[in-house]
């Protein structure tokens, strides 16, 4: 499963910090960080969810008010949003 994070997108309510510990608040950006991601263009990074944490992204996912964040499976096929 991989996660794609749209730091453009995002507006900081930080709904995801609280629902996966890959999230965390950049104050000073007043944006969430995906630790451990690649920048897979501007604004766009990417990273792989261990199977352990599969339910903490998806709900990660699903808490973002502005859908910032997509889940695809392991085929590519988009899960969330």
């Amino acid at each position: 499963m991989k996660i794609e994070y749209d730091e453009d997108t995002c507006i900081g309510m930080f709904q995801c910090v609280a629902e996966w510990d890959a999230f965390e608040e950049d104050k000073s950006k007043g944006k969430a960080i995906l630790e451990d991601s690649e920048e897979v263009e501007d604004g766009v990074f990417v990273r792989e969810v261990p199977e352990d944490a599969e339910l903490d992204a998806k709900f990660a996912a699903r808490t973002c008010p502005v859908d910032a964040i997509t889940v695809y499976d392991d085929d590519g096929e988009q899960l969330i949003p």
